[in-house]
């Protein structure tokens, strides 16, 4: 579980923060107040250009601190397993503008590589070529530069008034 205020949310998803985007699109929503049903039909308003930005610079600073652990042996594989989803979540975001939670068809390749069983030469090969594949998608991709910040706007002024009105004797 994880909670945040509604202006930090909404800030978040425009900038392509990839754990709040995956909030939006998982399928594993139980119940939604009136407000949070509004809030997933407006997701796509979240996504743009910068999920390229976000997700590659993101990707590409953590596997060059990865490179100094390997020096050391201290590779922890379950993150560059997370890693390597990023970069599938993030090509996919801009391909098909959705954001997949699960990328199913890399489910054992994923897996090898957190377990460890995966050597590092082939993870770091596959990496680069979901690097050239990204770089491909983001010339490619039918999504906005930006986000659409007067409707993220325009959703937290009523989100406001609604808590408002609800706490008024």
């Amino acid at each position: 579980e994880a909670y945040w205020e509604m202006q930090k949310f909404l800030i978040l998803a425009l900038k392509a923060n990839p754990n709040v985007l995956e909030c939006l699109y998982t399928p594993m929503v139980e119940k939604a107040t009136p407000l949070a049903e509004k809030l997933l039909a407006m997701r796509s308003i979240f996504l743009s250009r910068m999920v390229y930005q976000t997700y590659n610079g993101y990707v590409l600073s953590q596997f060059k601190k990865m490179q100094a652990g390997l020096r050391k042996c201290q590779v922890k594989w379950k993150h560059v397993m997370h890693l390597i989803r990023l970069l599938l979540s993030g090509i996919s975001t801009m391909r098909d503008g959705f954001v997949p939670v699960k990328v199913e068809e890399h489910r054992e390749k994923l897996l090898a590589i957190r377990r460890g069983e995966m050597p590092w030469e082939e993870v770091e090969d596959w990496r680069k070529r979901l690097h050239q594949e990204f770089n491909a998608t983001s010339e490619t991709t039918t999504l906005p530069e930006r986000p659409d910040y007067e409707k993220a706007n325009a959703f937290l002024i009523e989100a406001r008034r609604s808590a408002l009105s609800e706490n008024l004797p």
